[in-house]
């Protein structure tokens, strides 16, 4: 009778170290850095219908909630390129706003959901603030675009040891034209990334 219930107690023991080192696989907290290119235009009338290149670049952090759920929010510096059409400057009298150059202070909140130990899915809000005032006025002195901006991400995120590679597709929430309301103007691209885990 003492055999069995040592070896019951055996078999819990060893059920329960291997329920811990599962729940090991995925550490609590996560942090690294990641940069790429950005492919990007400004959805709007009065702008070219292509996507320019940019890059972002900065860090992440990655919370988990569960074995396949982690919340991953980041802070990036963000290039978004785009540049008018003819009509621009007949809709707006503005001269010399051709090439765009919208830079952005980006902070994604991504949930991450996690199949497997490669593949993941990520979505959620991307939030962010203007900060190449330079590039943003126009000659008559006003504002042309807002300096806030709202956007929704979703993408696939390929994880090998330390080393992250995502693609993501953002689209805009709200309209960024700052100069009158006879227009829309959404940002919109895509993402291609390399991200390194530190910690």
């Amino acid at each position: 009778m003492n055999a069995k219930l040592f070896s019951a107690a055996i078999f819990t023991l060893f059920i329960t170290v291997a329920a811990n080192a599962q729940l090991k696989k995925v550490p609590f907290f996560q942090m690294g850095i990641k940069g790429g290119a950005n492919l990007t235009k400004v959805d709007g009338k009065s702008f070219n219908d292509e996507f320019k290149t940019g890059y972002h670049a900065g860090a992440f952090v990655q919370l988990r909630l569960s074995n396949k759920f982690q919340v991953q929010p980041e802070v990036l510096f963000n290039q978004l390129n785009t540049r008018t059409d003819t009509s621009f400057s007949n809709v707006y009298d503005i001269k010399n706003l051709k090439d765009v150059k919208l830079n952005y202070i980006s902070i994604p909140l991504l949930l991450t959901y996690a199949p497997s130990k490669v593949i993941s899915f990520q979505a959620g809000p991307q939030f962010g603030i203007l900060i190449d005032k330079s590039k943003t006025i126009a000659d008559n002195g006003k504002q042309a675009f807002r300096s806030g901006d709202l956007s929704m991400l979703g993408g696939v995120q390929v994880s090998i040891g330390g080393i992250r590679v995502n693609g993501r597709y953002f689209v805009g929430l709200n309209n960024i034209n700052d100069i009158d309301n006879q227009e829309k103007w959404k940002n919109q691209g895509f993402q291609l990334s390399v991200g390194f885990k530190i910690i």
